[in-house]
């Protein structure tokens, strides 16, 4: 096995170990360039110099031309699931006006004081009971329980 053979499929093997390891998609472009490299040697082995510039070029260009579009769907935000998802769908106590307007409110949930807002704009008056729709940031977003619709998911229709 010739040498410059033996450089380019370590090339390859020293990046895919790289990327294995680390996951930042920047060492797999330069394996892409190896393996262009291993056929450049392949068509022409007395060629060093056109090995070592059809690997640059094709690591620089599958870097330039595919990594926006992979971060793109690699990098999707993912919804993190806290503990106070579990708060979603409970009734509250109005313990101050909620006037999404005026940006005043609050309410006791399981014993705790959160500002709260009315989820569908509405005003609701102090010692209403209200259902939390849903959690933004430390916000409880509620509508009055009275109007809230009941799911039960264990009837059977």
């Amino acid at each position: 096995m010739d040498w410059q053979l033996i450089v380019w499929l370590s090339v390859i093997v020293i990046c895919v170990i790289a990327e294995a390891s680390t996951v930042t998609l920047i060492s797999i472009w330069f394996a892409l360039g190896g393996l262009a490299a291993v056929v450049a040697y392949l068509i022409s082995p007395d060629t060093v110099w056109i090995q070592t510039l059809v690997f640059a070029v094709c690591s620089v260009g599958t870097m330039l031309l595919t990594r926006p579009i992979c971060k793109r769907y690699l990098r999707q935000k993912q919804e993190i699931r806290t503990n106070a998802d579990r708060n979603i769908g409970e009734i509250a106590l109005c313990t101050g006006r909620i006037d999404n307007d005026a940006g005043t409110g609050s309410a006791r949930l399981l014993g705790k004081e959160w500002t709260a807002r009315s989820a569908d704009g509405s005003v609701i008056e102090e010692g209403e009971k209200v259902r939390v729709q849903t959690i933004s940031g430390v916000k409880l977003m509620v509508i009055p329980a009275a109007s809230a619709v009941s799911v039960n998911v264990f009837e059977t229709p």
